[in-house]
């Protein structure tokens, strides 16, 4: 562990949102070495991915899936497989060969117990959890990336060529489909995948378009065009026009809405019946990550008023940090400056937020305010969403090395 290391690049987050904002220092020259809190630890190491198997992807993607119950961790690598492995010494299970690299969050089925992954070689996969063993393929035609949803007794998944695909979990026959053209030239990497509620699914498009199918039949339901709200924001074309965050249904107090992001004009709130505008928050651009924080009502620490519920948005960004915004009415709560880079989605774990970035490592962020809680850096930097349970933790580095990770966050004790 490059303690030094870590210690300068978490304090560099730390004060990236004040003092680069007050007195001009730079993220990369800090200007203290002291961690605030020692909340993270690795408790175990594995390197999981088989160099000899990785030619010209220096990323780990995707995120593990844990099953809770029977201590098993399903975690795809660049060395084109999925593993099943022992969540107490990281130990194989077994492993399951692809064509491409998987940079997928698989979907772990209890009931049937089964995992859903995709796979860059364009498949869908469902695979028996015990073994292994292959229960059916299907051949969507591009890289698949984005975790696979099963509801209502339909697979959905996205895959890179701007398409949503319904398939019958059971046999792996195709439902429905919907595509549309990618807007080539002026998308960056990566894509959406899809939510469903209410008998709805959604998805967004590279170019700019958020959607609502029927989840039994794939008719569109509405569309919204974040692209022409960015567009209006100011007279010079949006480079990019992804709305590359999978949107989010949220119950709110006026009603269910749509969270969806455009990379380009922000965090917009969207009617879920109708798709129209609720609110926007314009300044939280570069956002390709959504997900909620919800907090129930808990008693106070110190015998007072019992704490409210509290709910909000957490959108990421590499290019303007990490967003705290209200789901009602899309207040700024907090926003935390990040040095530029890749962003994971932010994860509740132990009362607190989880994140890692492709630059800086690790980190662990209290989402009341935002403030930096501590970090790690291995020097290899993270892609991989970390996956939280409890007060255990586990993501790969992008050098291949899954990590099991302590946490003792301060509001969780």
């Amino acid at each position: 562990m490059k303690r030094r290391a870590a210690n300068a690049l978490l304090v560099a987050i730390a004060l990236a949102g004040v003092a680069c904002k007050n007195t001009g220092a730079s993220p990369e020259v800090p200007t203290w070495h002291k961690r605030p809190n020692w909340a993270l630890g690795v408790e175990s190491r594995r390197v999981l991915t088989a160099e000899n198997s990785v030619h010209g992807e220096d990323y780990e993607r995707g995120r593990p899936e844990l099953d809770v119950k029977r201590n098993r961790i399903f975690v795809g690598t660049a060395d084109r497989a999925l593993y099943a492995l022992r969540a107490e010494d990281l130990s194989t299970i077994w492993r399951f060969q692809t064509l491409s690299y998987v940079q997928c969050e698989p979907l772990y089925e209890p009931d049937e117990n089964v995992v859903y992954f995709g796979s860059n070689d364009g498949a869908l996969y469902k695979i028996g959890a015990d073994h292994g063993d292959l229960v059916w393929r299907f051949s969507t035609n591009a890289e698949i990336a984005r975790r696979p949803l099963l509801s209502g007794g339909t697979l959905y998944v996205t895959n890179s060529n701007d398409t949503i695909v319904a398939v019958d979990p059971g046999t792996g026959e195709l439902r429905w489909t919907q595509h549309r053209t990618p807007a080539y030239g002026m998308e960056i990497a990566g894509y959406a995948g899809v939510s469903a509620q209410g008998g709805r699914v959604y998805t967004s498009f590279s170019d700019g378009r958020v959607f609502a199918f029927d989840a039994a039949d794939g008719r569109e339901r509405w569309s919204a065009d974040l692209s022409a709200e960015a567009e209006a924001q100011g007279p010079d074309i949006p480079k990019y026009l992804d709305a590359d965050a999978t949107p989010l249904p949220v119950d709110t107090s006026q009603g269910t809405l749509v969270m969806a992001a455009s990379y380009a004009g922000g965090v917009y709130a969207l009617d879920a019946a109708t798709g129209a505008r609720v609110w926007a928050s314009e300044k939280a651009k570069g956002v390709v990550e959504l997900s909620l924080w919800d907090e129930p009502e808990h008693p106070s620490r110190d015998g007072g008023p019992a704490i409210p519920r509290r709910r909000m948005l957490l959108a990421a960004s590499g290019t303007t940090g990490l967003w705290a915004i209200d789901v009602d009415d899309g207040r700024v709560l907090w926003r935390r400056s990040l040095p530029e880079g890749g962003v994971s989605a932010p994860v509740a774990a132990a009362g607190a937020v989880l994140l890692s970035t492709t630059r800086y490592g690790l980190f662990l962020i209290s989402p009341v305010d935002g403030k930096v809680i501590d970090g790690i850096d291995t020097g290899t930097g993270f892609a991989q969403t970390p996956a939280a349970h409890g007060r255990r933790a586990f993501v790969m580095t992008n050098g291949g090395a899954l990590l099991g990770i302590h946490l003792d966050a301060p509001r969780a004790r």
